[in-house]
This record gives structure tokens, C-alpha cells and sequence, in this order.
């Protein structure tokens, strides 16, 4: 890592929060606001093909703005009032930087970041651009960049590396987590922030199947919405700040991928819910402005988005996999037959139904457990509360997903994944996800109006019922503080326990053969896998096109060939890798070539193959120069 970036980098998230906190922004909300202005900024200019000066530009724009700032600290201008430190401060701190570390020290390990995720940093890093339709890399062309922009700005100033991208990606994660905290009146209460932090590390349990050193959005879509509805809540008695929040975080989730869709309604049916309770006169004029209002925050949340589809629509002519197309949503249900429909379906709803569903049991923890506070609170507190409406609107969310979710199935995906739920686990948790933390959030807040001080600047250590309320508001405030810590730590352990396991996989492997190729080309690239299943799901050629930075690698695991036919295959290619030893190739290359083979990369010639140390590719023309160095390619340009 390069400290000297790190700090740079850090100085300009400082100058940008600094600058959004003196615009009123809350200091909670400020930091993944800040991070959300930074990405539709690094978009706009990606659009306009100015990506290489937009990563180097929007960083010293925050530097530049702190160094204003602390200059006029001197003359005693633009200094912000000091909102005091509390115990969830200093645990997010130190959580955080644990977590950080871990995912740092961590490998790229699941299918999808070699697909798509990991491999649109490399891509926007290296190339400097957008892909275009005359780069085959990129497969999944319709997939906004939201995520990849701000992560590609943070490796461009610390280093390039799997461990950086997931540090980049914590950042947003942990920045949003920290904007929920925006909804407490009063943060001196331990149980309230505890409460919240308990339900943060209880995320993780539902997030088993995406995991925190995944570069996979489906954990980024809820946290972030989440965020924005605690967001829009906090500026309850700031209009202007609510539209103005409603709308980057809906132009936000729309470009982290095109399902945000489904969480930019929840946000723009949260925000005309509270305008219409904050507006003032008959109901027909509350109803009108708050639409009007609703309808133009959504709106302006909306473009950034459309000028994505039209960049989609123009630069690509194939439909790319779950990109937003009626025809080809016709085109897939005029091939579903209803027999189709109604097994999908059946499998669809044994799973959603079935307690041994991770998903269904969090639907069951969110009911129980905002049923049981608002039993409590309104019954035996004698207080009011939203709680119940609250789960009322928590579970229509959780039908509308799940119709949204059965819905892809029919007319996003082919049958033969459609059949088997591929990612089903993955999709519904997402919800599950977002509906704990709207659920904490709204939680906390019942638990602040039904305390027996109303009034903050009272409150004490005295200010209890009773010693019976006091002890027990003690004990539950230190058990939450104990237990999340205890998770968060059960999730640290867990990602490193999954780092040993994944040192003999494929993506532990390439680095020990040869460093990482930078440079975008079309090297032809047999990459020999003992593993048929990695090779058959095509994980074996996305690791190879990812590190090998070219479309043309092909991972193969049946050498069951004649000598003639073994020789014909591998003078398709340029070079052969062999990661891991394999018998039946190092049978063959002994038959064929008299070679004793196990494991290296190799460079085919007409009667050998010749054993090298790196893979010597050919640097294509760029079509514009860009700013970057390739620091970590080391191979010789032919």
C-alpha cells in the first residue's frame, strides 16, 4: 500500500465532509454523502471520457477544499461545532479498523468478482475508459459502474490489489453503516447506540452468502438505502435537505446496479410519506406539494441512471445480461411456457417457505422482534409508537421484493439457472439486510420516546422510573456492547478462516507463478485445471481473463486426447499455464513433447514447450494516452 496515497486520500474525504457538514449536512450522514458526490462526479467525467484526469482531479479537489478549510480555521471562520464522542464512535473506529486490515490482507476468492466486479476496476484503472463494444473483456456491458468508479479512485492512489478493492468497497459500507446513526435524538444513551450496533453485526449472519471480502454489490444496495432513509428521516425539519438526499442516493443506487431500482421506490415512499406529515393545510395541498416534491427528487435521481441506458443502447448492440429491456423480457416469456412458469414458481415458493432458509428466518426475527418491542412499549409502557405500522410496511417491502425476485427469474434468466434458484439466497438476503436496519432504526427511535426523561438536556444517571429500570437499561446496554463485538469479531475470524481455505484456489495460485499482467491484450492462454467443475462453470477462464488481462484464455481439464489431437490443441495458443500439477497433462506433454511437466507457464513452439518466467504480451495502441504507470507489469513488451 502506498501511505503517501492514503492519507492524501483520507485528507480529501475530510475536505469533502468538512465542506457538506458547513452545508448542513449531519455528521453521521456526511461521510458516505461525501463518498456518493465523489462517484457521480468520477461518472459524469467517465461519461465524457475523462476518466484518467477525474481520479487524479476529484481527490486534490478535496485536498484542495481542507487545506481552505484549516486555513480559514486561523481566522476563525468556517469552524464546526464539536458534537462530542460516544461509545459507538469508538466502536465503528475500532471495528473498522480491524475489519479493514483483515480485508486488506484478504484474496479475491468468488466467481463474480472475476466475471465482472474485480475485473471493471482492473479494466477502468489500466484503460482509463468505459468498455466499449470493441472490447470483448467486459461480458456484462448493462452493469452500471457506481461502485467500481469510487473503488478504482481509491487504488489509483494506494495501489492496485484484490486486498485494496475490498478496502475500497469497506469504505462505503462502513460509511453508511456510521449514516444510520443519524436517526438517535439523544447518542449519549449506550443502549440505543448499542442497539444499532448489535443489528450491525447481525447483518453479517444474513450476509453469509456475500461476505464482506466479496467485491459483490448485493450487501452495498441495502446498506446504502438504508443510509438514505436515515438520511431523509434525520432532515425531517430540512425540506431541502431531504429532496436533495433522496435524489443522490437514488442516482447512487441506480448506478450500483440496475435492481436498485426496487430501493430507490422504498426512499422515495419514505420521503412522500414524511413530507406529507411535515406539510401544513387541507390534505389536497399536503398531497400535491409532497408529490411534487417526491416526483422531482426522484427525478433528478433518475437522469444520471438514463444517461447510462443511453450510453448502454448506443455503444453496445447486444442485450447484456439483466440490462432493463422490454423486449427482451417479451422475447423470454413469449419462450415460458406456463409448465415453466409453474415449477419455477413451485421451487420459488418451497424455498421462501422452508424454516432452512437463511432469508425466512430473518423475515421471522424481523416480525418477532418488532412485534414483541411494540407489545412492550405500547402495552405495558403505556406509550406510543410506530412499531406496528412499521412492520406492516417492512413486510409489503419484503412481497414486493419477492415478486420482483421470482419475476427476474422468468424473463431475466435462462431455465437452466432459473430451474436451480442460482443466487436465490444471495438476492433475498439483501432485503432482509435492509429491513433489519430499518427496522433497528425504527426500533431505537420508539425506545427514545418511551425513555421516562423526554427531555435530553435533563437527562442523568438519575434519570430512570426506577433503580429496577436503571439496572436493567445497564445490563441490556452491556450485553449488546459485548455481543456485537463478539460477532464482529466471529466475522473477522470467519473471513480469515475462509483466506486459508481459499490458498490452494486458482486466484492463491497465478500470483506464485507470475506477477499480475496490466496491460490489456489478446494473448491466447491455455490455462490447464485439474478441477473440472471450476473449468465447466467457466470460473478457471474468468480467474485467467481477469489476471492475464485478455480475452482470449481458455481453461481446460480433459486431455484425454491422441498425441496428433494433443498437439493440433495446443498449438492454438500462445502459452500454457499450469498452476497446479495435473496427470493427464503431464502425461501427454511426456508422450508428445518428452517433457516432465508439473507446474509453470510455458511457451509453445512447434516441437517443445519452452518454460518461461512471465507471459510477454503485445501493448496495444491506445486510442488516448492515460495518466497511469504500469508499476505492477513487469514483462517484457515484445
Amino acid at each position: 500500500m502506498s501511505v503517501i496515497g492514503f492519507i492524501i486520500f483520507i485528507i480529501a474525504q475530510l475536505g469533502y465532509t468538512g465542506m457538506l457538514r458547513q452545508l448542513g449536512v449531519n455528521k453521521y450522514l456526511s461521510w458516505i454523502t461525501a463518498m456518493i458526490v465523489q462517484t457521480l462526479l468520477l461518472y459524469a467525467f467517465a461519461m465524457l471520457n475523462l476518466l484518467p484526469f477525474a481520479l487524479k482531479a476529484v481527490v486534490l479537489l478535496g485536498v484542495g477544499i481542507e487545506i481552505t478549510r484549516i486555513g480559514l480555521l486561523f481566522f476563525k471562520r468556517g469552524q464546526l461545532a464539536f458534537e462530542g464522542i460516544h461509545y459507538f464512535d469508538v466502536w465503528m473506529l475500532i471495528i473498522g479498523i480491524i475489519l479493514g486490515k483483515v480485508l486488506y490482507a484478504s484474496p479475491l476468492l468468488h466467481y463474480d468478482n472475476y466475471s465482472h466486479w474485480a475485473l471493471i476496476v482492473k479494466f477502468l484503472l489500466f484503460q482509463g475508459h468505459l468498455p466499449t463494444a470493441a472490447e470483448p473483456l467486459i461480458t456484462f456491458t448493462s452493469y452500471p459502474p457506481a461502485t467500481a468508479l469510487f473503488i478504482t479512485q481509491f487504488v489509483s492512489w494506494v495501489g492496485f490489489s484484490g486486498g485494496a478493492m475490498l478496502l475500497g468497497q469497506f469504505l462505503l459500507i462502513w460509511a453508511s453503516f456510521y449514516a444510520t446513526f443519524a436517526v438517535l435524538r439523544d447518542r449519549s444513551r449506550a443502549l440505543n447506540a448499542f442497539t444499532l450496533c448489535f443489528v450491525i453485526s447481525i447483518t453479517n449472519v444474513f450476509n453469509i452468502a456475500i461476505r464482506m471480502n466479496n467485491l459483490l454489490v448485493d450487501f452495498i444496495l441495502p446498506i446504502v438505502t438504508a443510509a438514505g432513509i436515515a438520511g431523509v428521516y434525520a432532515y425531517r425539519e430540512h425540506p431541502k435537505l431531504q429532496v436533495f438526499t433522496a435524489a443522490i442516493f437514488g442516482a447512487e443506487l441506480l448506478l450500483i446496479k440496475n435492481s436498485g431500482a426496487m430501493y430507490v421506490v422504498m426512499i422515495g415512499s419514505y420521503l412522500l410519506y414524511v413530507l406529507m406529515k411535515q406539510q401544513t393545510g387541507n390534505w389536497l395541498k399536503r398531497c400535491g406539494k409532497s408529490l411534487g416534491w417526491t416526483v422531482l427528487s426522484m427525478g433528478a435521481g433518475y437522469l444520471p441512471f438514463f444517461w447510462w441506458n443511453q450510453h448502454v443502447h448506443t455503444t453496445f448492440a447486444a442485450v447484456s445480461k439483466h440490462q432493463i429491456s422490454t423486449q427482451a423480457y417479451k422475447h423470454q416469456l413469449a419462450g415460458e411456457s406456463s409448465t415453466v412458469i409453474m415449477k419455477i414458481g413451485h421451487k420459488f415458493l418451497q424455498q421462501i417457505l422452508s424454516l432452512n432458509s437463511l432469508s425466512t428466518r430473518g423475515v421471522l426475527l424481523i416480525n418477532l422482534s418488532l412485534l414483541i418491542a411494540w407489545i412492550v412499549i405500547r402495552l405495558f409502557m403505556h406509550k406510543k409508537n410506530n412499531l406496528f405500522v412499521t412492520l406492516i410496511a417492512l413486510d409489503i417491502s419484503f412481497i414486493a421484493y419477492y415478486i420482483s425476485v421470482f419475476a427476474m427469474y422468468i424473463v431475466s434468466m435462462p431455465y437452466a439457472e432459473a430451474i436451480l434458484l442460482d443466487g436465490c439466497e444471495r438476492y433475498l438476503s439483501s432485503m432482509v439486510i435492509l429491513n433489519l436496519m430499518l427496522g433497528a432504526m425504527a426500533l431505537v427511535v420508539a425506545m427514545d420516546r418511551a425513555y421516562f426523561e423526554q427531555r435530553i438536556s435533563k437527562r442523568s444517571l438519575r434519570s430512570f422510573h426506577s433503580i429496577i429500570t436503571k439496572n436493567m437499561y445497564q445490563i441490556l446496554a452491556l450485553g449488546l456492547m459485548i455481543f456485537s463485538v463478539i460477532l464482529m469479531f466471529s466475522e473477522i475470524n470467519g473471513i480469515q478462516y475462509n483466506n486459508t481455505l481459499g490458498e490452494e484456489e486458482l486466484p492463491v495460485q497465478l500470483p506464485k507463478l507470475a506477477p499480475q499482467t496490466t496491460t490489456l491484450n489478446h494473448t491466447k492462454i491455455l490455462l490447464v485445471d485439474p478441477h473440472v467443475n471450476d473449468v465447466n462453470d467457466y470460473f478457471t477462464g474468468y480467474v485467467g481473463r481477469y489476471y492475464f488481462f485478455s480475452d482470449k484464455v481458455v481453461g481446460q481439464e480433459n486431455f484425454m486426447l491422441s498425441k496428433k489431437a494433443f498437439r493440433t490443441a495446443l498449438n492454438q495458443y500462445q502459452y500454457v499455464v499450469i498452476p497446479e500439477w495435473h496427470r493427464t497433462f503431464t502425461k501427454m506433454a511426456w508422450q508428445v513433447y518428452h517433457q516432465r511437466l508439473k507446474t509453470g507457464i510455458f511457451k509453445v513452439t512447434p516441437t517443445a514447450l519452452q518454460r518461461v518466467k512471465n507471459i510477454h504480451v503485445t501493448q496495444p495502441k491506445p486510442k488516448k494516452p492515460t495518466h497511469f504507470h504500469n508499476d505492477l507489469d513487469h514483462l517484457a513488451l515484445q
